[in-house]
């Protein structure tokens, strides 16, 4: 499977392997070692590092964190790096920020390495478990669709591995590795729905659950690449600036099929400086192409406000305007999007 990764990845010449000492990113470092060790994936030359991260977020995590620097050693990775990371207190909660902290520590190893790619431990059940927590909170196609393959320079190749199959590696490898308590405990969701869901679900619906929501999130990769690929082209030909604000026709908003109607009116909130709206506050932009007349705004994430501009309203500003500024010729109704702050310099 590593093989596969790296050459859909166009065989990158230095990796690191991002290891925390569990099964999982322990077992990919055995395995990618063996290639370092050859030297060569396929006959294209290959290097093979390392990274380790302490989240300074348990007892004992910088113990934990050079033991694992000094197991990827002896397995031959070089170099082995030992990153410390802050986790911020936000809003997004406490594994979003690890999270983050995380991947920002590995792409600035990965800079001062030279890598292009980084490798990442994530199994099949990795990928159950997001499927699950996806459909739990209710989320769109875009999170139902899980992790992906590949993601800029983060290279997963175990997404087709179940757990116990890292575990198996480990014991044929001689390897110690580290069990996160994290994993196992109920405060978190994604440790409920590892421990307690998918084990219930296989033993009520029968085994192969966890495969087949890895099959259902790699479908619907395909659907949401497509997705978003359209709307990004949607986007580029409806939108129209001026100054900080920025609109889009409603009549060709009322014409686009739903799906793409959000996704082009989340696309608008994002261009001026807004966050990702929810489905919630989607809906309510969207219902502004009902309304007659003037309406909203409707407040959206991150600062930006969404209102609709009727078809009178812009002919009566065109009407109004002094001689000399140019008119649009509005032939529609907008909806215009906002941001409450000018955007910094």
């Amino acid at each position: 499977m590593l093989q596969d990764a790296l050459a859909d990845a166009g065989y990158p010449g230095r990796v690191l392997v991002a290891c925390s000492g569990g099964p999982d990113s322990l077992a990919l470092a055995a395995v990618a070692a063996y290639f370092g060790r050859r030297g060569h994936v396929d006959g294209h030359p290959i290097s093979v590092g390392a990274v380790v991260v302490d989240h300074r977020l348990q007892p004992g995590s910088a113990e934990i964190a050079a033991a694992t620097v000094e197991a990827l050693r002896e397995l031959g990775l070089d170099p082995v790096q030992l990153r410390t990371v802050e986790v911020a207190a936000t809003g997004m909660g406490p594994e979003a920020a690890a999270r983050d902290a995380r991947h920002a520590a590995l792409e600035a190893a990965a800079d001062d390495t030279d890598a292009a790619a980084i490798l990442l431990g994530h199994t099949l059940d990795d990928q159950a478990e997001q499927v699950l927590l996806g459909l739990a909170r209710g989320s769109g196609t875009r999170s139902l669709a899980g992790m992906r393959p590949v993601r800029g320079r983060l290279l997963r190749p175990f997404l087709g591995l179940r757990r116990a199959d890292t575990l198996e590696i480990c014991v044929v490898e001689g390897l110690d590795p580290w069990h996160d308590p994290s994993n196992a405990d109920p405060a978190f969701a994604r440790s409920r729905t590892r421990v307690e869901v998918l084990p219930m679900l296989e033993e009520k619906l029968g085994p192969g659950v966890a495969e087949s929501l890895a099959r259902t999130a790699a479908i619907l990769q395909l659907d949401a690449d497509y997705l978003e690929d359209v709307a990004n082209d949607t986007f580029a030909r409806l939108q129209e600036r001026s100054g900080t604000e920025l609109s889009l026709p409603e009549a060709a908003l009322r014409e686009l099929a739903p799906a793409l109607r959000f996704r082009v009116i989340a696309k608008a909130a994002v261009a001026v400086g807004g966050q990702q709206p929810s489905y919630q506050r989607l809906l309510a932009a969207e219902a502004l192409l009902r309304r007659q007349g003037s309406a909203g705004p409707v407040e959206l994430p991150g600062g930006v406000s969404v209102y609709r501009l009727s078809l009178a309203q812009l002919l009566e500003a065109e009407q109004s305007a002094p001689a000399g500024v140019p008119r649009e010729g509005a032939r529609c109704g907008k909806l215009v999007f906002r941001p409450q702050k000018p955007p910094q310099e």
